[in-house]
C-alpha cells in the first residue's frame, strides 16, 4: 500500500509535530519528578534564615522541628521571665537607693521583695543596707541571665542556619550500615622458622 505525499497536509505535519513535543514534555516531566531529591544548600540556608525551621523543613528533616521550636520557645521563655525580674528589682533597687527610702511612696515598690511580717518603714539603717546590696545581687543576675537568654537564642538562630546548610550538602551522602568485626584464625608460614598460628580481626566499615 503506497501514501500519496499530496494527501499529506500542512496541518497534519503540524498536528504531528505538536503531539511530538506534548509528549516529549510529559516525558521530561515524568523523568523530573521520578529523579531524586536533592536539596540545594543555598536554599536550605536562605530559608532558615528567614524563619528556623523551614531549612529543616526544605531538607525534610522533619523529626528535628521539635527541637528548633522547643529550644526556642524555652529561650524566648526564659528571655521574657528574666527580662521581667530584671525590670522589678531595678525598680526596687533605686527606690530603696533614695534618700528616704521608708517614705510611703518608696516602700510602696520595694517593700513586696522583703518577707511577710517585716514593716519596710520600721527597718534599720543596716538591714537597708542589707537589701540594697541583695537588690543590687538579685537585679545583676537577672540581666546576666536574660543577656545570657538572648545570646543563646541568636546562637540557636546561627546553628538552625548552619545545620540546614550542612545537612543539605551531606543529604545523599552514603553511610552504610554495615559495621562488624570479624575474627578468624591465620596461618604464616616462614621459610626460615616453623610454621605460626595466630589470630587475625578484621573490621568492615
Amino acid at each position: 500500500m503506497t501514501v500519496n505525499s499530496q494527501n499529506i497536509t500542512k496541518s497534519d505535519t503540524v498536528a504531528w509535530v505538536n503531539d511530538k513535543m506534548l509528549n516529549d514534555k510529559a516525558a521530561d516531566k515524568i523523568i523530573k519528578n521520578t529523579a531524586p531529591f536533592k536539596p540545594d544548600p543555598n536554599k536550605a540556608v536562605l530559608y532558615s534564615a528567614i524563619f528556623p525551621g523551614l531549612g529543616q523543613i526544605y531538607n525534610k528533616k522533619y523529626w528535628k522541628l521539635p527541637l528548633v521550636y522547643g529550644g526556642f520557645l524555652g529561650l524566648t521563655y526564659a528571655i521574657t521571665w528574666n527580662g521581667r525580674q530584671y525590670s522589678d528589682y531595678t525598680g526596687a533597687y533605686k527606690a530603696i537607693m533614695k534618700e528616704n527610702p521608708r517614705d510611703a511612696e518608696n516602700t510602696r515598690i520595694w517593700g513586696p521583695f522583703i518577707p511577710r511580717g517585716k514593716n519596710p518603714e520600721l527597718l534599720t539603717d543596716g538591714e537597708i543596707a542589707t537589701w540594697r546590696n541583695r537588690f543590687k545581687r538579685q537585679r545583676d543576675s537577672y540581666r546576666r541571665y536574660r543577656d545570657l537568654s538572648i545570646i543563646g537564642a541568636v546562637a540557636l538562630y546561627g546553628l538552625c542556619m548552619i545545620d540546614a546548610y550542612v545537612d543539605a550538602h551531606l543529604f545523599d551522602f552514603d553511610i552504610s550500615p554495615d559495621l562488624s568485626m570479624r575474627v578468624e584464625p591465620q596461618v604464616q608460614n616462614d621459610p626460615f622458622s616453623q610454621r605460626s598460628f595466630g589470630i587475625q580481626c578484621s573490621f568492615k566499615f
